[in-house]
């Protein structure tokens, strides 16, 4: 019989796990048990916030006052505007009670509420594993939960919140100087004004070449944050990835004919996977 201790050398090359998850046969249950229920609770919040904030910025935009915010009025039924009591808003345990439908309407909930609880609880186990039960890990935890916010605004709506952004971008150069990142602070520094300047190069050579608009102001700050977080050094594998898959993306989407009359499409989401794999793989330059 496999032992539970066996199960990492299944899934991950020999030689491997020092560096993937090495602190995987370290955490306890209970560790491990905190941080999942902890990343339940931070991902329905984050269901609030890819509702609501891109509401609020829209609402800011066009000068009128805003009818929500990130407390008011209280969660409710899209549908029916049924206000939810607290068992409702119990993360995942309340949308499989009510079988995936609101209690009162009937109606249908997307099914990206639980999703985001769950794959923020997967993320902040991963975390844990990454960097055990330190500050570093609860440092990661909000690296890969505004990621997560990001990716999802920007693919539902285009928009790629400054709120956001700057907070990753400060959370990340403040982690760095107080060591709990991996990315030294110079690096770090370095990593946030490349990360906006090369991008915005990028855009701008298109621009030239195109005579279109090629880079949103939204997609210069967010590798400015991820230069931050993974540091001078990731910059370029980063915008290598996220240049790949998007394109890649954008070709497969052109011949299924959805790619849109203007041919533009998220390409945050693209960054942020790519910044997500180089941060946790420690994928760089080699320098």
């Amino acid at each position: 019989m496999i032992q539970a201790s066996q199960w990492p050398n299944l899934l991950v090359p020999p030689g491997a796990m020092g560096w993937v998850l090495p602190h995987f046969q370290d955490i306890s249950s209970l560790q491990l048990a905190l941080f999942m229920a902890l990343g339940l609770v931070i991902g329905s919040f984050l269901n609030v916030l890819i509702h609501r904030l891109p509401l609020m910025i829209l609402s800011a935009h066009h000068d009128e006052a805003p009818q929500l915010n990130l407390s008011t009025p209280r969660s409710h039924c899209p549908h029916c505007l049924h206000s939810l009591a607290w068992y409702e808003l119990l993360p995942v345990v309340s949308f499989a009670m009510a079988r995936g439908r609101c209690r009162h309407c009937g109606q249908h909930i997307s099914w990206r509420y639980p999703f985001v609880e769950i794959a923020t609880a997967a993320l902040f186990a991963l975390c844990l594993w990454q960097f055990g039960f330190t500050g570093q890990a609860l440092m990661a935890c909000f690296f890969v939960a505004t990621l997560l916010a990001l990716t999802w605004i920007d693919a539902e709506t285009f928009l790629l919140p400054d709120v956001l952004t700057q907070a990753l971008l400060w959370v990340g150069l403040v982690g760095s100087a107080m060591s709990l990142t991996p990315t030294p602070l110079l690096q770090s520094v370095s990593g946030a004004v490349m990360g906006y300047g090369l991008l915005w190069g990028v855009g701008k050579a298109f621009q030239i070449w195109t005579g279109k608009e090629g880079m949103g102001q939204g997609d210069l700050k967010l590798l400015a944050g991820l230069g931050a977080w993974v540091g001078i050094w990731s910059l370029l594998p980063v915008l290598l990835l996220a240049s790949v898959s998007g394109l890649i993306f954008g070709v497969i989407q052109k011949m299924r004919g959805q790619l849109g009359d203007n041919g533009h499409f998220a390409f945050g989401p693209f960054l942020a996977l790519s910044g997500f794999a180089c941060f946790f793989l420690g994928i760089s330059m080699g320098v």
